[in-house]
């Protein structure tokens, strides 16, 4: 038998789990646009869809475990190629987390669908989720790539919507202080900023788990830098 055949096999097996983890993230990425439609715009088939997706993608996770599990059992993997199936264990995770919050967005837009929003707190939770679904497509691309630049630039993007998160609480606090009828579809928008600031705190994560699998560095997250 030729020796670099079970090379072969297993680097086509590799192949295959990095296949399936961009299905999970483009599956993932159009159910957060979908979602965020769904806010803005709202449709009923719209929300199903996603709430439908966040199901698919969940049973796409399932299917990456057990395929990990299958690899790691039959194919003995050495120390680079285990960071790679732990990183796309760990992302598929973030990915399937992901699309449960995008699920959330897609199902508190019905709640909110007939009340009229403030122009202010729609403008900060708009900026916030246009960045949320950069992060979101930067996260797999630097995973797929190995592109620690990416990555790297996930931990800037993720400040930048912490900033917006904070302004947005203000925001709709005080709108909330303003017109006390209006607080109960209010207390939406703030699920909504936070399952956004949730998303991008993910999308960070794959970034930071794609330079663990590159590099070995992992992030202090008291200091915000890779060690």
């Amino acid at each position: 038998m030729n020796r670099r055949y079970p090379r072969i096999r297993f680097q086509k097996r590799l192949d295959e789990m990095r296949n399936e983890v961009d299905k999970m993230g483009q599956a993932t990425l159009e159910a957060y646009r979908d979602a965020v439609n769904t806010f803005n715009d709202y449709e009923k088939e719209m929300e199903k869809k996603v709430i439908q997706a966040n199901k698919n993608i969940h049973q796409m996770n399932y299917q990456l475990e057990h395929d990990a599990m299958s690899i790691i059992a039959a194919e003995q993997p050495v120390a680079s190629d285990l960071r790679f199936i732990e990183a796309s264990l760990k992302i598929g995770s973030h990915l399937k987390r992901i699309a449960g919050l995008a699920a959330n967005i897609a199902e508190i837009a019905r709640n909110v669908k007939d009340d009229e929003i403030p122009e202010k707190p729609m403008i900060d939770l708009q900026h916030m989720a246009d960045i949320v679904e950069g992060m979101v497509s930067k996260s797999t691309a630097a995973y797929l790539g190995q592109n620690i630049n990416i990555a790297r630039e996930l931990h800037r993007d993720d400040d930048k919507v912490d900033e917006l998160f904070d302004q947005a609480l203000k925001d709709i606090t005080k709108s909330m202080f303003q017109d006390k009828e209006s607080i109960s579809h209010l207390v939406y928008l703030l699920f909504m900023a936070r399952f956004l600031e949730r998303i991008a705190d993910r999308a960070e994560n794959i970034g930071d788990r794609t330079i663990f699998m590159i590099t070995c560095e992992k992030r202090d997250h008291i200091n915000g830098k890779h060690i």
